[in-house]
C-alpha cells in the first residue's frame, strides 16, 4: 500500500519509522498497524539490520515498499568487509553474524544508502545532520542544536538513539511530548522515532511515527509484537542470549 513519494496528493500519512535491527515480527507488526491507521506513504531511518535473527527478511521487506531509506551505522557495517570497529561486544557479533546471511546485492543496496534525504517538505537522517557519517547520538538539546543548524527543512526525523524524543527550536532548543505533535511553520523540530526492532526507552513495544500532511501533525505510536517468537529466532540463530532478554525490558 505504499505509493512513490513525489505523488501528487493533496493527503498523506507517512509512516515513518527505523532500527528495525532484524526484528522481523516487529516490522510486521509496524507496518500492519500503520495500515489500519490509513497511512499512504513510509520512511526509514536505517538500521534495518544487526542485533536480531532476521536481516534478510526484514531487507527484502523494505526494499519491496520501495519508500525512501537512509543508512544507519549497522546498515553500513554490515556492507562492507574488514574489522568491525567502535561497537560493542553483542552488536559486532551479531553484526558479524548478519555478514554471513546477507548475499552481496543486498550488501550492495545496503552501501548505496544515501546518508540523509529530503522527502517531500522534510528530511530524514539516521543519526545527525551535522556530521552524520560519524554516527554520533541526538541526546540532550545541545547536540540537537547542531543538528538544527545543518537542517533546511521545517521538520527533519532521525533514529539512532531508539529512543522517541522530539527537539523544537523557536527562541532557543528545547524539548516536546511527543503524543502527538503539532508542527508549526515558525519553528523546526527534529523528532526521534524511537525503534521498531529494539526499544531502549523502558517500553518493550516498538515506535513508530505518523506525519499528518493534512492536519500537520506527529503522533507517537506504540504496537506490541510477538516478543517471544523474536527471542525464539534470536536463540535459534545462535546469537547471543542478552540479546533476547533485553527485548522484554526494552532497555
Amino acid at each position: 500500500f505504499s505509493s512513490p513519494v513525489g505523488q501528487n496528493l493533496t493527503f498523506m500519512r507517512f509512516a515513518i519509522f527505523g532500527d528495525i535491527h532484524a526484528n522481523l515480527h516487529a516490522l510486521q507488526a509496524v507496518l500492519a498497524d500503520a495500515q489500519e491507521q490509513s497511512c499512504t506513504h513510509h520512511a526509514c531511518m536505517g538500521d534495518i539490520v544487526g542485533y536480531n535473527a532476521y536481516p534478510k527478511e526484514c531487507l527484502d521487506i523494505i526494499r519491496e515498499l520501495d519508500c525512501p531509506v537512509v543508512k544507519g551505522n549497522h546498515d553500513e557495517l554490515a556492507s562492507l568487509e574488514g574489522p568491525i570497529e567502535g561497537l560493542n561486544p553483542l552488536a559486532e557479533l551479531s553484526l558479524k553474524w548478519t555478514r554471513a546471511q546477507l548475499p552481496e546485492e543486498d550488501r550492495e543496496w545496503l552501501r548505496n544508502l544515501r546518508m540523509q534525504r529530503q522527502v517531500r517538505d522534510f528530511t530524514i537522517v539516521h543519526a545527525t545532520l551535522d556530521t552524520p557519517q560519524n554516527w554520533a547520538y541526538i541526546m540532550t538539546q545541545l547536540d540537537a542544536a547542531a543538528s538544527f543548524s545543518y537542517q533546511h527543512t521545517n521538520l527533519c526525523f532521525v533514529g539512532h538513539t531508539h529512543t522517541p524524543k522530539a527537539y523544537v527550536r523557536d527562541e532557543g532548543v528545547r524539548t516536546e511530548p511527543l503524543d502527538v505533535l503539532s508542527i508549526l511553520k515558525k519553528n523546526k523540530y527534529l523528532i526521534n522515532v524511537g525503534s521498531v526492532g529494539q526499544s531502549r526507552d523502558g517500553d518493550s513495544r516498538s515506535a513508530y511515527c505518523i506525519f499528518d500532511t493534512d492536519t500537520n501533525e506527529v503522533t507517537l505510536r506504540r504496537v506490541p509484537y510477538d516478543i517471544s517468537a523474536a527471542q525464539k529466532g534470536i536463540i535459534e540463530a545462535g546469537l547471543p542470549s542478552k540479546l533476547a532478554t533485553r527485548l522484554v525490558t526494552g532497555r
